[in-house]
């Protein structure tokens, strides 16, 4: 159920009409962290979709569920009239279903690498244990054998993103119009 009230002509994009007509700055800064996100992050591709997949989950929002960044990134920025020459797509290889339908799994799947295994986790503690994370030496020196710091600063911010504006799209209800995309996944 969509949180706030909307003219009947902008039923079907409560995120558009919010954000023309409510917390202008504050909703344009969000949609730039967001495609900032999609545009400058390092991480390959499969890294990134496992986090943000698992993230998706832990917020329950619908939209971010269904959203899959090799297939819908390039849209996302084509409806607001951005074209970037890198994407995060080109970060490699895509996920398939089968991945995606794992995430939560992640602990004891094969599918993953040691790599995209612990960038789940991450994202996982991240939203769900942060202070835990914070402290655990061991997960840190895990981390630390697997990424670069440019990584995990990367890896944090997107994950920032993703809490932040994931849970925004869910709780206002936003999430309950079927779009194949949004600003927020």
């Amino acid at each position: 159920m969509i949180r706030i009230d909307l003219p009947e002509q902008d039923a079907a994009d409560p995120y558009g009409y919010a954000s023309r007509n409510h917390a202008r700055e504050i909703m344009g800064a969000a949609g730039g962290f967001s495609k900032a996100v999609y545009q400058h992050s390092i991480l390959p591709l499969r890294e990134f979709e496992g986090a943000r997949s698992r993230i998706a989950q832990i917020n329950g929002c619908i939209i971010c569920q269904q959203f899959r960044a090799a297939r819908d990134a390039q849209s996302m920025f084509a409806a607001t009239g951005q074209r970037p020459g890198h994407t995060v797509v080109d970060n490699g290889p895509a996920p398939d279903e089968a991945f995606y339908a794992a995430v939560e799994d992640w602990r004891t799947s094969p599918l993953f690498s040691p790599r995209e295994r612990t960038a789940i986790e991450f994202a996982e503690r991240f939203a769900e244990e942060p202070k835990q994370i914070a402290q655990d030496e061991d997960f840190w020196e895990r981390a630390h054998a697997l990424f670069s710091d440019e990584e995990i600063v990367d890896l944090a911010h997107c994950v920032a993103a993703w809490i932040g504006l994931g849970r925004v799209a869910h709780v206002l209800g936003f999430d309950t119009v079927c779009l194949p995309f949004a600003e927020v996944a």
